[in-house]
């Protein structure tokens, strides 16, 4: 078994946090599911940018100016989700235009986007409404259906439709800046978590720069525990997985990994 010192870090590692708000009436009366959001953890990971909390707020303008006003101030990133479409109940551009205290109005490139994509005679009001954006602010491409999101300060807002949703964080992906990437390991083995309990609590007080998390669930009609390290350090990750392989398999169970939780 590879072991690895407990005080073995070098350095801090260099962590990037980020919160998701989602708004909208439907998400919180069970209408829409949202899909959004484990699409942005898999992809803010991938960029080395913890998600460290998520919201549902309603399309109340009082709620989502509190919620950003919050949220921005605690953490690197802000991404919000719907809101930002043609009709009356979409109040995400003012409400963060108030968030932050600047106006807000038509954006001259925003307006230009939807004039190339709708035919002549087609860019109603209702549809101008989605080139409203707050002063200062940036856009955020959407290849699919051409209405832009936006970004100010540190907050991305976005269209809470999955397609468009995922084709506007592609587009400001390039322009977020990451920490260390969190690695991570699953090991499984059909051992009950109460079983596992205490030697896991051990194991997390030798390596406590690593994150663990215990997942419960029955394979084949067994008691079966999921065992999920994190860690920036590779070799400190190795070292634990290696201890959580010897103590699954102290208990009599055979432990494997690369299984979905």
């Amino acid at each position: 078994m590879t072991e690895t010192p407990p005080n073995a870090e070098t350095r801090q590692p260099k962590i990037v946090t980020a919160a998701m708000l989602v708004i909208g009436n439907e998400i919180l009366s069970g209408r829409t599911r949202d899909a959004n959001m484990h699409y942005l953890s898999g992809r803010l990971t991938e960029l080395g940018i913890r998600l460290m909390e998520a919201r549902v707020v309603p399309d109340i303008e009082a709620m989502i100016v509190a919620a950003v006003n919050e949220l921005r101030s605690r953490y690197d990133y802000v991404f919000t989700s719907g809101g930002i479409g043609p009709t009356h109940d979409d109040i995400t551009a003012d409400s963060i235009a108030k968030a932050f205290g600047v106006g807000i109005d038509i954006h001259p490139e925003a307006r230009r986007r939807l004039e190339a994509h709708y035919e002549p005679g087609m860019l109603n009001a209702a549809r101008l409404r989605m080139a409203r954006v707050p002063d200062t602010a940036t856009l955020i491409d959407n290849p699919v259906s051409a209405a832009p999101g936006f970004r100010i300060g540190n907050v991305m807002v976005m269209a809470g439709v999955p397609a468009i949703f995922q084709a506007m964080v592609a587009s400001v992906a390039p322009t977020l800046v990451g920490g260390d990437r969190l690695l991570s390991r699953t090991i499984v083995a059909q051992v009950p978590e109460g079983a596992v309990a205490e030697s896991l609590g051990a194991l997390q007080q030798t390596y406590p720069d690593v994150d663990m998390g215990s997942y419960p669930a029955f394979r084949g009609g067994k008691a079966s525990t999921a065992i999920v390290l994190r860690s920036t350090d590779a070799g400190r990750l190795e070292a634990a997985a290696s201890a959580m392989h010897a103590i699954f398999r102290q208990l009599g169970g055979e432990p494997v990994e690369n299984e979905i939780v």
